[in-house]
């Protein structure tokens, strides 16, 4: 039996690659996706370790190019839920107890694998089924779920390590079990990393887990799937299930053996998830933990003593990669006035080179939007906009889906810093901006704080210090994840913690030792060397009188 204190590999931020002309990551990359383009595949449910397939098929098209398929899931339905669940409950014991350098290796391999032989499928699989660039699908498909696999394994031996003071003739000590019941990962379209971290986390802590993800990424989940086979991950650990939302929560929301909720997705349904968790409390042998990262209204204030180009960099990027469908991105800005005909000028020039296109042409910027349902949404505010005497359309503004989901890239001034789209959450490539007065900077503040319900991410761009103390102070509340002197996205595992506060979620912060101790349920031990064998106290001893 094995009696080391293991140290774990170090972790370090995977490196991106830059799939620049020539480089042999490009040349593997561009076969890898002509091989999936020209494939069928047929992707199973995964319960209990088996494969499963109702024959109940919905094909995948990519969003860029919905004429054409690229393979087909297999639908479930509530009984696939129970099962997985059972599956889940089942794997529970053997894998709660297996010694945690075992679970460790298990990911630490899965990193590797994606890193390594699996690195271009990865970035493939996310570039054709969520319609991703190269480099947007590098930065999350590979080198942001490896660095969640890694520096989770590292945050996992902290907290093991973090144990209680002894007194003589006693040692006291704290085991970080896991929870008691399953885990449930619903999870999003818009990352890969996210998809596999919300059910891995609960995972490498000793939970087992029915992972629900989009149906809309159910073909990069399915190659994260094949991953975890491959590194060895034991029957049960973690169920892939395709279903729809209110099936799945039917079942595992009245289940007595829930334990949890991972989640990442809009603040609607995680607030209807916590209603009902709160109608069904009796029910459950513990009262679950319910973790979830849900929408934003991301912000960039913009002072005048800010560069301007350094503010249209800022918005172009943060605002419009990954066609803004990023809980981080930027979509309201605040510019000063006496700036803003600059920042004006670069940032229209920059959207004017910016190519809008498949993924296979890695000259383009922009891709398509995730769905039908999303071009539909998005392009409605855009509709709406052109005809509000408040708004202004000073760049894009085209929508078109016949071949495939594609927005222009749009950017609305307004004169109401109330205005709709400075309000309400649109994710996807619309930025609004309202130009204020250089004397209001404190007064522009307060509006930003309190112009929306959410707290993700924020950044003040200026090089006045006093300016930058100030909206930090403001802005305290405003922004889980707050960036001085640069976009509002990109948060790095390891690095900066990524979660939002408000009705942006209970901010547990992803690649943080602080979201994987949402995930065990501590159990203090007192051993006692010499007990005692007399229960008297030496107060109760009688006083000796004087002679």
């Amino acid at each position: 039996m094995s009696n080391a204190f293991y140290k774990v590999p170090p972790a370090k931020n995977e490196l991106i690659k830059s799939y620049a002309p020539g480089t042999p990551e490009r040349d593997e990359l561009k076969q890898t996706l002509k091989k999936l383009m020209k494939e069928q595949k047929d992707i199973p449910m995964y319960i209990g370790g088996k494969e499963v397939r109702t024959g109940k098929t919905v094909d995948i098209r990519p969003p860029h190019n919905h004429k054409h398929k690229v393979g087909q899931y297999h639908k479930g339905d509530s009984s696939h839920v129970k099962k997985a669940i059972e599956a889940a409950m089942k794997a529970k014991t053997e894998w709660e107890f297996m010694p945690w350098e075992q679970r460790a290796a298990i990911f630490l391999r899965a990193a590797d694998l994606m890193a390594g032989p699996y690195r271009a499928a990865m970035n493939a699989a996310t570039m054709i089924g969520q319609s991703k660039n190269a480099f947007q699908a590098e930065i999350d498909a590979v080198c942001e779920l490896v660095d969640f696999f890694r520096f989770n394994v590292q945050f996992m031996t902290e907290i093991y390590h973090q144990q209680p003071e002894s007194l003589p003739l006693t040692w006291n000590r704290t085991e970080h079990r896991a929870l008691e019941g399953f885990v449930f990962a619903l999870t999003p379209f818009n990352f890969t990393s996210i998809a596999g971290n919300l059910p891995s986390a609960p995972a490498l802590m000793g939970n087992t887990v029915v992972w629900k993800p989009s149906n809309t990424q159910i073909y990069g989940a399915n190659m994260i799937m094949e991953i975890f086979n491959k590194a060895g991950l034991p029957p049960g650990v973690i169920n892939l299930v395709y279903v729809s939302g209110p099936e799945a929560g039917d079942v595992i929301f009245s289940h007595k053996d829930f334990g949890g909720i991972h989640f990442t997705g809009s603040t609607e349904v995680f607030n209807g998830i916590w209603k009902t968790v709160a109608n069904n409390i009796d029910t459950y042998k513990s009262y679950p933990r319910l973790v979830g990262e849900t929408g934003g209204k991301d912000f960039v204030v913009a002072h005048s003593s800010a560069d301007p180009k350094t503010v249209a960099v800022a918005l172009a990027r943060g605002a419009f990669e990954y066609q803004g469908q990023k809980c981080s991105a930027a979509s309201r800005a605040y510019v000063p006035a006496s700036i803003w005909k600059e920042v004006k000028q670069f940032l229209c020039d920059d959207l004017a080179s910016f190519k809008m296109g498949d993924v296979e042409d890695f000259s383009n910027f922009i891709n398509a939007v995730i769905d039908e349902k999303s071009f539909d949404k998005i392009s409605n505010y855009i509709a709406n906009a052109k005809k509000d005497k408040n708004a202004t359309i000073i760049a894009g503004g085209k929508c078109d889906k016949s071949k495939g989901y594609f927005i222009q890239p749009t950017v609305i001034q307004t004169t109401d810093p109330y205005y709709t789209t400075m309000c309400e959450e649109i994710f996807g490539p619309v930025l609004t901006i309202y130009v204020y007065d250089d004397k209001k900077f404190e007064a522009t503040l307060d509006i930003v704080d309190k112009t929306s319900g959410y707290a993700l991410t924020g950044a003040i761009i200026a090089n006045d210090r006093d300016a930058v103390v100030l909206a930090t102070r403001k802005l305290t509340h405003a922004a889980g994840n707050f960036y001085i002197n640069d976009k509002p996205t990109g948060a790095v595992v390891g690095q900066q913690p990524f979660g939002g506060a408000r009705k942006s979620g209970t901010n547990d912060k992803a690649g943080s030792m602080i979201n994987l101790l949402r995930w065990v349920s501590p159990r203090s031990i007192k051993e006692n060397f010499v007990p005692p064998t007399d229960y008297r106290y030496p107060f109760m001893q009688e006083e000796k009188k004087g002679k």
